[in-house]
């Protein structure tokens, strides 16, 4: 079976030196492309590398929310710079987040770089893949203000409500969902999953975060990183991590490897 991989972060620095393996690994899984996602200037310049090195990678340039602070004043041309620079390019990932990690960035700062990266989505005629944490009433009256969207957008690691799926869907919204899914409870997983057109479905790792909740001795874990001494003495196939709630409840040490999209699916 091929699989697209819609979300990804190969050039992370916790994997980005190990992304050839990583790469190779999915790929001989049946991964045949991956979206890697840029989430500030300061990486954009490796996500433009690994896309010119693999051709199964499709290159995503845009500022996520939680960096917005961290912006030159420059930031703006400079992403142009890079879409002009790679036609295949796609926007993401940008966003909203009023989740813990959210709240630390002014919301008001965080709509006026999301909208000018969904404008340029829009001119472009490029898909966005867009994180939202908390937001999703926000996001809907933005999106409605500037869509419909005919080169798609991507609502990644979707978690939202089984309410709003049509009106997203509407404006020409895709729903990619990764290991975080297994978090939600499992009826309003399906609740909301029956809502969503099977057309309009995506995959997705969002490697190297979001490992899926799982019996660690059946995930595919990047090599290389350890788990923590407190956990090293428990059988790993009976580790606490079956029922975490979240990413953070997992070994800090314990990334996601983009083999776990079958896993996903």
């Amino acid at each position: 079976m091929k699989l697209f991989d819609a979300h990804c972060h190969l050039q992370d620095p916790r994997i980005f030196d190990k992304a050839p393996q990583l790469i190779a690994a999915a790929v001989d899984s049946g991964v045949v492309r991956f979206a890697v996602n840029g989430v500030s200037e300061k990486d954009w310049h490796l996500v433009k590398q690994i896309s010119e090195s693999y051709p199964c990678v499709i290159p995503c340039f845009g500022l996520h929310p939680w960096y917005v602070v961290e912006r030159t004043p420059n930031w703006l041309n400079t992403l142009k710079q890079f879409f002009e620079a790679t036609p295949s390019a796609a926007v993401g990932e940008i966003g909203l987040d009023k989740g813990s990690q959210g709240k630390k960035v002014d919301f008001t700062d965080q709509v006026n770089v999301f909208r000018q990266q969904l404008e340029i989505a829009k001119e472009l005629k490029r898909p966005a893949s867009i994180h939202c944490v908390r937001a999703f009433g926000d996001l809907l009256q933005i999106m409605k203000s500037l869509g419909p969207f005919p080169a798609g957008v991507i609502l990644h690691s979707y978690l939202g409500s089984a309410e709003m799926v049509p009106e997203f869907a509407n404006l020409g919204a895709y729903f990619s969902f990764s290991g975080f899914l297994m978090s939600m409870k499992v009826h309003k997983a399906k609740r909301m999953l029956k809502m969503v057109p099977s057309e309009r479905i995506l995959l997705e790792t969002d490697a190297p975060d979001a490992l899926p909740k799982s019996e660690l001795d059946s995930a595919h874990l990047v090599e290389g990183a350890s788990l923590p001494e407190e956990l090293q003495s428990i059988e790993i196939s009976s580790a606490p991590f079956a029922g975490a709630r979240d990413v953070s409840t997992f070994p800090k040490e314990a990334l996601n490897h983009p083999e776990n999209i079958h896993k996903v699916l």
